[in-house]
C-alpha cells in the first residue's frame, strides 16, 4: 500500500516565505494523515511562472535557501516539491527541477527535460533542458519504486516517462503549473490516461491553482493507474489536500477496483469558465493588494457579467458600480443598472459626464468650428467616464476592472485612454456570444433573474450617440465572432476564411480592423486568459506590419 497526498496549492509568485509556509502546513496535514508521499506542484516554492524574477541571483539563492528550510521540516513522509536550481559551478545555469526530501534533507534532484516554449510558455528563456541521456534516479517510497517528472515531461510522447519506466518505476510523479484554456481539463485527462497506458505505470499528476496575472490555474489533479483507469480526481480552481491509496502490487485503487467519491464531477463548460473568471480576478486583486473594485455600470451585457464576476470573487461589500450618464443614455440602460446593482446588493452611485462633455465641448468650440461631430465626440464621453472611474480608483483605493469583452478588443472597437482604462480586464478572453452564454448562465444558477432580461434581450449599444447599436459599426456579433476565432485563435489568415465559405468583404474588413488595432490593445490592462489565444502573451503580432494575408 502506498498512501499519496496530492497537494493542489495556490502559490503567489515571488512570495518564497508565504508559499513555504503554505506547503509545510499541508506537509504536516498529509503526515497526520499518515501518507508515505505528498507531491505538490511545478515551481511550487517560487510560484509559477516566475518570470524574469529567476535573472535575479539573489531571488534563486533565496528560494535554494527555502528548498532546504522546507527539505528540514521532513521526516519519514516523503515530499516532492518544486523549485528553480543552478549549478554551482554555472550561477547563469538555471533549471526547473523537483527535490525529493524526505528525514530532514534533499534526497535527490530532477531536472525538467521538456521546456515549453510556445503559447504563454517561455522556459527556454530561463532554464536549461535535464540530460536527455543522464542516469535516471528512481527512488523506493514504502517499497515502491518511483519516478519524478515536471509537466511538459509526459505531454511529449518522446519524453523521459518511458526511460523512468525502463528504470523501474511503476509510479510516476508529475508535478505541473499547467494552466487553465476552455476544453483543456478533458484533453489533459485523456493524456494522463494514454501516458499510463502506454508505459504501463501509474501517474500522480499534481497541478497547482488560482490565478497569476492573465493565466489562472485550475488544479483538476489526478490520479491514473497503470491501465489508464481514473482513480481519483481533485476538485478544480480550490486548495485541496487529495489522499489517494494506490496498491503496491496492481497499482490499484486500495480495496474495490475504483471508489467514485474520490472522483469529483466535472464542472460543466458555462460553470468552469465563469470560475476560472472568478478566480483569476479574485487572485489579482487581493494578491496585489485591493479589496475593493469599482466598475462602469452601463446597463449593458459586459458591465453586468463583469459586476456579477467581481462579486463571486470579491463580495458585494467590495464591489462599487458607478452609472455615468450622458445626454445619449437611455432611460432603460440606467434602470437596467440599478436594478442589477440591488439584484447583486452592491453600491451603486451616478456620476453624470454631462458636465464635463459640455465642457470639453465648449473646449473644442473653436478648434473644431465647422466640422460636423462624428467618432471624436463619441471618444470624448468615453473618456469622461474613465476620468470618473480613475478618480474613484485615486481617492478610494479602488481597482477599476475594465468591461471590454474579446470582440471588442480584437476589431478596436473601445476607446483608448477612455473604457479600456483600468487595473483588470475581467472578460477580455470571452468573445461577445460567449458573454451572453454567461450571462444566462448566472441567471440559471440562481433560479431567478439576478440580470434583468431586459439587459440580454436589448441589442448591444455603447449609446454614445442617438439611437445607436453595436450593429451600425460592425457585423452582427454571430457572424463576427467565428471569423474572429479563425483569424485570432486559429492564425488563419483571411484569404483562408474566405475559401471556408464567410463572405469576402466582410472577413478582409474584419481582418484590417483586427490588424490596425494592434497598438491599441497593447495599451489595454491585463486580464483573465481563458482561451488557447488571448490577446497578452499568447498573441505576439507585430503593430507595424504590411502583412495582409
Amino acid at each position: 500500500m502506498l498512501r499519496i497526498a496530492l497537494a493542489q496549492l495556490n502559490p503567489t509568485v515571488g512570495d518564497l516565505s508565504g508559499n513555504l509556509k503554505a506547503c509545510m502546513e499541508m506537509y504536516d496535514r498529509a503526515v497526520a494523515e499518515g501518507c508515505d508521499l505528498v507531491a505538490f506542484g511545478e515551481l511550487s516554492i517560487t510560484g509559477y511562472p516566475p518570470e524574469d524574477l529567476v535573472l535575479k541571483p539573489g531571488f534563486v539563492a533565496d528560494n535554494l535557501a527555502a528548498v532546504q528550510t522546507f527539505a528540514t521540516h521532513t521526516a519519514q513522509c516523503v515530499a516532492v516539491i518544486g523549485f528553480v536550481d543552478r549549478d554551482p559551478d554555472e550561477p547563469q545555469s538555471l533549471r526547473n527541477a523537483a527535490a525529493l526530501c524526505s528525514g530532514g534533507r534533499v534526497v535527490g534532484i530532477y531536472h525538467k527535460r521538456e521546456l515549453p516554449n510556445y503559447a504563454v510558455f517561455d522556459e527556454a528563456r530561463y532554464f536549461r533542458p535535464g540530460s536527455a541521456s543522464g542516469p535516471i534516479e528512481i527512488f523506493d517510497v514504502a517499497g515502491v519504486p518511483v519516478g519524478l517528472t515536471i509537466c511538459e515531461d509526459i505531454w511529449q510522447p518522446e519524453g523521459p516517462m518511458g526511460r523512468i519506466v525502463a528504470a523501474g518505476a511503476r509510479v510516476n510523479i508529475n508535478i505541473n503549473g499547467s494552466p487553465y484554456e476552455v476544453g483543456k481539463a478533458a484533453r489533459r485527462e485523456e493524456l494522463v490516461k494514454a501516458r499510463a497506458r502506454e508505459h504501463n505505470c501509474a501517474i500522480v499528476y499534481v497541478n497547482q491553482v488560482g490565478g497569476q496575472d492573465e493565466l489562472v490555474f485550475d488544479g483538476g489533479s489526478m490520479v491514473v493507474d497503470a491501465a489508464g483507469n481514473l482513480v481519483a480526481r481533485a476538485p478544480q480552481f480550490v486548495n485541496d489536500l487529495m489522499i489517494v491509496d494506490l496498491n503496491s502490487t496492481d497499482r490499484e485503487l486500495s480495496g474495490s477496483d475504483l471508489d467514485e467519491t474520490l472522483i469529483t464531477p466535472a464542472l460543466s463548460a458555462d460553470a468552469e469558465l465563469y470560475e476560472a473568471l472568478v478566480v483569476g480576478t479574485r487572485d489579482y486583486c487581493h494578491k496585489n493588494g485591493f479589496s475593493d473594485v469599482v466598475i462602469g455600470l452601463s446597463g449593458g451585457i459586459d458591465s453586468t457579467l463583469v459586476a456579477c464576476v467581481a462579486v463571486d470573487a470579491l463580495g458585494a461589500d467590495h464591489v462599487h458600480g458607478v452609472s455615468m450618464p450622458s445626454r445619449y443614455s437611455s432611460d432603460h440602460s440606467r434602470t437596467d443598472a440599478r436594478a442589477l446593482a440591488d439584484n447583486l446588493g452592491i453600491d451603486f452611485s451616478t456620476v453624470s459626464i454631462e458636465p464635463a462633455f459640455s465642457a470639453y465641448l465648449e473646449m473644442l468650440a473653436e478648434s473644431f468650428d465647422g466640422r460636423t461631430p462624428g467618432l471624436t465626440y463619441e471618444n470624448l464621453q468615453s473618456r469622461c467616464r474613465g476620468q470618473v472611474l480613475m478618480a474613484m480608483s485615486n481617492e478610494f483605493g479602488y481597482m477599476v476592472l475594465t468591461t471590454g469583452n474579446k470582440s471588442e478588443l480584437a476589431v478596436g472597437y473601445f476607446t483608448i485612454y477612455g473604457d479600456s482604462v483600468g487595473g483588470y480586464a475581467v472578460i477580455k478572453d470571452l468573445l461577445k456570444t460567449r458573454v451572453y452564454d454567461l450571462c444566462r448562465f448566472v441567471n440559471q444558477r440562481a433560479g431567478w433573474d439576478v440580470i434583468p432580461p431586459d439587459v440580454i434581450t436589448k441589442p448591444p449599444s455603447a449609446e454614445l450617440r442617438p439611437d445607436q447599436r453595436d450593429d451600425q459599426s460592425l457585423p452582427p456579433y454571430e457572424v463576427l465572432d467565428p471569423v474572429l476565432e479563425l483569424y485570432v485563435d486559429l492564425d488563419r489568415t483571411a484569404a483562408e476564411i474566405i475559401d471556408l465559405g464567410h463572405e469576402p468583404e466582410m472577413v478582409r474588413r474584419i481582418t484590417r480592423l483586427v490588424d490596425i488595432a494592434e497598438y491599441k490593445r497593447r495599451q489595454t490592462p491585463p486580464g483573465v486568459r481563458v482561451t488557447a489565444k488571448g490577446f497578452g502573451k499568447d498573441r505576439r503580432m507585430p503593430i507595424t506590419s504590411g502583412y495582409r494575408g
